[in-house]
């Protein structure tokens, strides 16, 4: 992890990132359980699980989202902050094991409400080792303009 001075001018649409990869374990399960309070069989019995569709247990889709946008974090850009996610879609069930990537492709850039800023819109993926998107959301961030227009 490093800092690196992005401004929203520096960011081009259709450039793309991909993250390393990180494997979802039990561990996972019980301590997203402990801090969300979200005990639901489906996440935490494995033989109730057996008797459902999926035939094992799920990961909470936010610890999905958590952990895959964890792996996007490589760079702090002191230049831009994040407005929050849109879009977000849990597409397919993970399970503990399946090991998760994030690719981050820039899909929007827009004027800002303030003209020292500008808006920058990262559609990312979460994909498992199968190479099927388990998870999308839009990343809204706001970043700083060299120069600010009028």
């Amino acid at each position: 992890m490093h800092f690196e001075s992005i401004f929203f001018e520096d960011y081009t649409l259709e450039d793309k990132r991909t993250t390393l990869g990180r494997t979802i374990t039990e561990t996972d399960f019980v301590v997203h359980a402990g801090h969300t309070g979200d005990f639901f069989p489906h996440h935490m019995d494995a033989e109730w699980c057996k008797t459902q569709p999926f035939g094992q247990r799920i990961a909470h889709g936010t610890m999905i989202f958590a952990i895959g946008i964890g792996l996007t974090a490589s760079v702090i850009n002191p230049e831009a902050f994040s407005k929050g996610y849109d879009r977000l879609r849990f597409v397919k069930p993970v399970f503990i094991g399946d090991t998760i990537h994030a690719e981050v492709t820039i899909s929007e850039k827009s004027d800002a409400k303030k003209p020292e800023f500008g808006t920058v819109v990262e559609h990312v993926e979460i994909i498992n080792q199968h190479g099927e998107v388990v998870l999308v959301a839009d990343h809204i961030l706001l970043a700083k303009r060299k120069e600010a227009t009028t």
